[in-house]
């Protein structure tokens, strides 16, 4: 099979099983049926049972990466429409990115070494609430293993999907402020996205977070980690 085809084929088919997901995530509208989650599992699934490898897939799963790109850019209409109603909460939304940052790092790196992990498995969890390339450049500045570091993202984002109707409700966190710091510091883009479907000003709240909390990370995490490590 050549490898055009191979990717129309990858491309088409991560669309259908997305589809699905989404028709799934309509019909039993629950958090465990998150659309990402449904899809990520479907794809290993397909990806197992017809023993394709993972290099193969990704002959047409790097075009549909391609396009995170233009779907980040999208995320700045949110920002425009809200503007003005943004530059009067940015003090709250840089105290909360920055709050979440150091807590985000610090739990982590301390759960870890409660639980007994290797310095290597620590060092690649510590940027987990951060976007994968930013992620990707924190642990290999602070001796990570990048496969591992890509993985803990995917677990932060996918996580705070289907967790955070429990948390704002077990913290009473009903303010768009609060609940767009808290899913763009923790849950990065996989959490922003979900604050876009409840609405676009809770989205654009966290994608302002999601954009700090990549720079706060970059920055502190290499001197917090040799601080409590």
């Amino acid at each position: 099979m050549s490898e055009f085809l191979i990717a129309i084929l990858a491309i088409f088919g991560t669309f259908a099983i997305y589809h699905i997901a989404l028709w799934v995530h309509r019909t039993w509208n629950y958090s465990l049926t998150a659309p990402v989650l449904v899809a990520t599992i479907l794809i290993i699934v397909v990806l197992i049972t017809f023993r394709i490898p993972y290099e193969t897939y990704m002959v047409g799963g790097k075009w549909i990466n391609e396009l995170l790109g233009p779907a980040v850019v999208a995320l700045a209409y949110p920002l425009y429409r809200y503007k003005d109603t943004l530059k009067k909460v940015a003090a709250p939304i840089v105290a909360g990115t920055l709050l979440g940052g150091i807590i985000g790092i610090s739990t982590g790196l301390l759960l870890a070494q409660w639980a007994g992990f290797e310095s290597t498995i620590v060092y690649s969890l510590t940027p987990k609430s951060v976007t994968t390339p930013v992620a990707m450049a924190v642990t290999e500045t602070i001796g990570g293993v990048m496969p591992l570091a890509a993985i803990f993202v995917m677990i932060a984002g996918i996580g705070g999907v289907l967790m955070h109707h429990y948390v704002f409700r077990l913290f009473q966190v009903d303010h768009y402020l609060g609940r767009g710091v808290g899913m763009g510091s923790a849950s990065h883009a996989i959490g922003t996205a979900t604050s876009m479907e409840v609405n676009q000003l809770e989205g654009a709240v966290s994608t302002i977070s999601m954009v700090m909390s990549a720079l706060v990370v970059s920055i502190i995490a290499p001197s917090l980690v040799q601080l409590m490590m």
